[in-house]
């Protein structure tokens, strides 16, 4: 498959496992699951037939492993904006974790800390390199580094997405180092 039907396959994924599942069709269950086969038949009907081998290639190939395939089931990994509990445990962080931002957010995350926005959690990255591609998604990167061993210590809980994201429901701005 060429690279530019892989990711369009791709966002057509995020859009509907993530933020808009209604509006092709399909349902996610309490944990975001839905069934493949509904999966497929709803974006056949909705102008994007791809088979399950595509599927699994897209979701093979994802550089940020957005989604899960389990037997018949697919979901993502996180980033929703649509009520799931991926019921992700408890874990302890890494001492720092980082997270990409551009640079006219700083003045409002210095303010307000990391709030979700949109999203069920605040994603941090367990390294400076993936904050980086993150921020830069939008404008010239800006890498925050979090103090998630202060944060654990304070009873913030953390958990880790089956693709190494790091989901807080928040990061007050006194776990912040921003730079200058």
């Amino acid at each position: 498959m060429d690279v530019q039907r892989a990711t369009r396959i791709s966002k057509h994924l995020a859009r509907h496992l993530r933020h808009d599942p209604g509006r092709i069709g399909i349902a996610l269950d309490a944990q975001g699951w839905t069934s493949v086969a509904a999966l497929l038949e709803a974006s056949a009907a909705h102008g994007l037939p791809f088979s399950r081998a595509e599927l699994e290639e897209v979701v093979a190939s994802n550089d940020k492993q957005r989604y899960t395939l389990d037997g018949e089931l697919i979901r993502a990994n996180q980033g929703h904006s649509v009520p799931v509990d991926l019921a992700l445990p408890a874990a302890e962080p890494p001492a720092v974790v980082f997270h990409g931002t551009v640079a006219r957010s700083v003045a409002a995350i210095r303010a307000e800390g990391l709030r979700p926005m949109t999203r069920h959690a605040v994603h941090l990255s367990a390294d400076r390199e993936t904050a980086m591609r993150v921020g830069a998604r939008r404008g010239k990167p800006v890498v925050l580094t979090v103090d998630a061993y202060g944060m654990h210590q304070a009873g913030h809980v953390f958990r880790v997405s089956e693709n190494g994201v790091w989901l807080v429901e928040r990061v007050p701005a006194e776990f912040l180092r921003l730079p200058g």
